[in-house]
């Protein structure tokens, strides 16, 4: 069977499904890839097949996202803690003892605090408009976010309720797309995001894990400590033109990172629909230089 042939798994985690896509030798360096919101390992699908002839790639959805269980909110705490321990517990059923990591959205708070359980275990990182800084925060996107934050009432809720429509998830990914480079862009992309945030329980769910956001900016001085002292390698391939994490964000890391490596890529905030082949390059020549061969 070819290495890149993907493999679409499931294993139970705390009691709850979790679906996880999987590719190439398993003797080979781990790459662990975090999806971010509205999304799921489906953001993964061209990238996988580029990488798994010379890695083991591994891209789980969330619990509350894509094919994995979506719990209703009185049977799972959706916060960003929780989501980490289920993810760290995944890693250790599939007996991941190293991996870089690939962080986007969502997966940039995930896998951080991944990484600050277990530095040893983190060999690398790709953040790609995964945030960490607060100057990497677009000041007009995060209004109601930060509002709902702040206090939580049907007011503030019903702001943030636009991002989960159909619209709201189209602007997240044609947002800042060259108009050359709009047809790269596939519509199953947005639909199906859309298409599964439209299920029972949703909203309840999606509106208490961005509640919880404020938590991740607490973590920001932990995550550049981390950065600090651990000097792991970074690369950055970020959505020069994404409004949601700007590219602030992406050059901060070389405040705590000198040697971070930091591309900016003519696009917006789910680059992959439109640079997977570019990213692959680069994550190719920055792993290579960085992972120690299967």
């Amino acid at each position: 069977m070819p290495a890149h042939q993907v493999h679409h798994r499931t294993t139970t985690v705390r009691g709850h499904e979790v679906y996880y896509r999987e590719a190439g030798p398993a003797d080979a360096p781990v790459l662990l890839l975090l999806h971010g919101f509205p999304t799921s390992s489906h953001m993964f699908r061209d990238l996988i097949p580029l990488l798994a002839d010379t890695y083991r790639v591994i891209a789980p959805d969330h619990i509350g996202f894509g094919r994995s269980a979506t719990p209703a909110t009185a049977d799972f705490r959706y916060t960003f803690d929780e989501l980490a321990a289920v993810t760290e517990e995944f890693t250790e059923q599939l007996g991941l003892k190293e991996y870089a990591l690939y962080i986007q959205d969502y997966g940039a708070p995930i896998g951080l605090r991944l990484a600050l359980a277990h530095p040893d275990r983190v060999t690398a990182i790709v953040t790609q408009n995964g945030n960490a800084y607060e100057e990497g925060l677009g000041e007009r996107a995060w209004a109601p976010v930060r509002a709902l934050i702040e206090e939580r009432t049907p007011a503030t809720e019903s702001a943030v309720r636009e991002i989960y429509t159909l619209e709201g998830i189209t602007w997240q990914y044609l947002h800042g797309v060259p108009e050359d480079f709009l047809d790269l862009v596939s519509p199953d992309a947005y639909e199906h995001d859309a298409a599964r945030l439209a299920r029972p329980g949703q909203a309840d769910i999606q509106l208490d894990l961005i509640s919880d956001y404020g938590a991740n900016f607490a973590l920001y001085p932990a995550f550049q400590e981390y950065f600090r002292t651990s000097r792991v390698p970074l690369l950055a391939v970020w959505g020069a033109h994404d409004e949601i994490f700007v590219p602030a964000g992406a050059l901060a890391f070389q405040r705590d990172l000198p040697r971070a490596e930091v591309h900016l890529l003519p696009t917006g905030h789910f680059a992959l629909e439109t640079h997977a082949g570019q990213i692959a390059g680069l994550m190719r020549d920055f792993l290579g230089r960085h992972l120690p061969a299967a």
